[in-house]
């Protein structure tokens, strides 16, 4: 019992060192004790990021569908069914 523990490794500690090189803002995760209330999106805020990011997935959507069109086209054809 005695040598089992002699033969144990010992645990190595991990230090964390913040080189600044995150995107991440993480100024808000920590909760503040302040009476003052969070700030609440209204809905034309809320719609117009919804419209902004369907107007960035219209594009890769069509294509999507045209390769998907074009892609059954040649398997009817081989299938002989055009």
């Amino acid at each position: 019992m005695k040598k089992d523990k002699q033969n144990k490794p010992k645990k190595e500690k991990i230090i964390y060192i913040d080189d600044n090189s995150t995107i991440a803002d993480m100024s808000g995760t920590r909760r503040v004790k302040s009476n003052a209330p969070k700030r609440q999106s209204t809905f034309k805020e809320k719609m117009k990021t919804y419209f902004s990011v369907v107007k960035k997935m219209i594009l890769p959507m069509l294509v999507t569908l045209l390769t998907m069109t074009i892609v059954f086209i040649i398997f009817m054809a081989l299938a002989g069914r055009l």
